[in-house]
């Protein structure tokens, strides 16, 4: 069993936590990524959602698309862009989650949330949605939002466990760069938020 004992601050968008467990020391941060992270973050979340190594957990899209979900040169680009915050969850040096975050407007846009497939289930999405609604508090967004492809009934299942509900607005799925997949089929999207 895993023991809380000591949490540390109060730097500004960090959670830390240590554990103990069997004498064993660990250390799980959530911190912001820089763009020195992009090639690192671009293998955990195309290890994720796509290809058969997304089989291994729950949140695999390989199902509904080819190809890759992001690239390198997309993430660097995300994480120099004013307004947008791109927070990872490392674990003895290893990024083994992500979340995107982009003040749209006073409300704060909600994306790219990743596990490591091997480590779905644990509770680490869990925690990056925690830092994700901290996020908003600091930056005095009532509302969070986001977008999933309809068709991902326990993904959207998942988000209305954890206080998001639908919104009844739905956007289609126009992404034309080969870099973000290819639909297998017609997709759209449905609009989640959180206040």
């Amino acid at each position: 069993m895993l023991l809380p004992i000591l949490s540390l601050g109060p730097i500004p968008y960090t959670y830390q936590q240590h554990f103990i467990t069997l004498g064993l020391k660990f250390c799980l941060m959530i911190v912001p990524a820089t763009p020195e992270d992009a090639s690192r973050l671009n293998q955990l979340v195309n290890s994720a959602y796509r290809g058969d190594s997304s089989r291994q957990g729950w949140t695999t899209e390989a199902d509904l698309l080819d190809g890759t979900r992001t690239d390198a040169a997309a993430l660097a680009t995300l994480l120099q862009t004013p307004g947008t915050r791109l927070l990872k969850y490392v674990e003895h040096d290893e990024i083994i989650g992500c979340v995107e975050l982009r003040n749209q407007d006073g409300k704060l846009y909600l994306g790219m949330l990743t596990v490591k497939p091997n480590l779905q289930g644990k509770g680490i999405g869990k925690e990056l949605l925690k830092a994700a609604e901290q996020e908003a508090l600091n930056q005095r967004c009532h509302t969070i939002y986001m977008t999933v492809i309809s068709e991902r009934k326990e993904l959207i299942a998942w988000y209305v466990r954890h206080g998001y509900h639908l919104t009844g607005e739905t956007k289609p799925f126009a992404f034309n760069d080969p870099r973000f997949g290819q639909p297998k089929r017609k997709l759209e999207f449905v609009v989640l938020e959180k206040k």
